[in-house]
């Protein structure tokens, strides 16, 4: 019981430093979707199927894309240090708002309405304080901080699909765009397809090449 309130201790510590370096701005948990899709260049439903924290990197298997334009079905990121940047905690499902940086690596914010499906916005609050008739503190027991734990998860789990609920509901909008937007849309797709095909065909006869130019000089050998 008191490692369980020393880990909300800690929890709450670190919230309250994070506070004064990261300043996001305030939306309400209705506008959320709508702020992250304007916000942020890709949205999308996926699962995080690998994380580095030495390199502070991770992977993303893209299940739904909601915004932006991204051929593979893996995305790489990375958490660049800053005071709201976010390195997601847990593998599993995620709903993502980012950016790409310079390196065309995806960035994440503490600010966006990122989340997992365990794991909803911010942290959990500490249990509330109760007080005896003399008005003294009691301490919140085991039964307590569990009871919190549960509300939180629901609360969590609602967030998750109220959001999902909301994106694919702005997919099913943008479907609905007249022809020509969606041949724009279509043709972009189709000439960076093109682009990253024609690099990769180059790169492989360069190596075959290559491989073959230094075959014939070991037999010349």
């Amino acid at each position: 019981m008191k490692l369980h309130n020393l880990i909300l201790l800690i929890i709450c510590l670190s919230i309250t430093n994070k506070s004064f370096a990261c300043k996001c701005v305030e939306y309400d948990k209705e506008k959320m979707v709508e702020y992250g899709l304007k916000k942020y260049d890709m949205v999308f439903y996926g699962e995080l199927i690998k994380r580095d924290t030495i390199n502070q990197t991770y992977s993303f298997k893209i299940i739904e894309l909601f915004k932006g334009i991204f051929i593979s079905k893996t995305i790489e990121g990375v958490s660049e240090g800053s005071d709201c940047g976010l390195f997601p905690d847990k593998k599993g499902l995620w709903i993502v708002y980012g950016n790409f940086n310079n390196d065309n690596k995806l960035s994440l914010s503490m600010c966006s309405p990122t989340q997992s499906q365990d794991f909803g916005l911010g942290w959990p609050p500490p249990p509330e304080f109760k007080r005896d008739k003399f008005g003294k503190i009691i301490e919140p027991t085991e039964t307590d901080s569990e009871i919190n734990y549960l509300k939180f998860n629901i609360e969590t789990l609602r967030s998750f699909i109220y959001q999902l609920e909301k994106l694919r509901a702005y997919k099913l909008s943008q479907n609905k765009l007249p022809k020509n937007q969606k041949n724009v849309i279509y043709d972009k797709a189709l000439i960076i397809s093109l682009i990253i095909n024609t690099l990769l065909f180059s790169m492989l006869i360069f190596i075959l090449v290559k491989k073959r130019f230094s075959s014939n000089k070991q037999i010349s050998e």
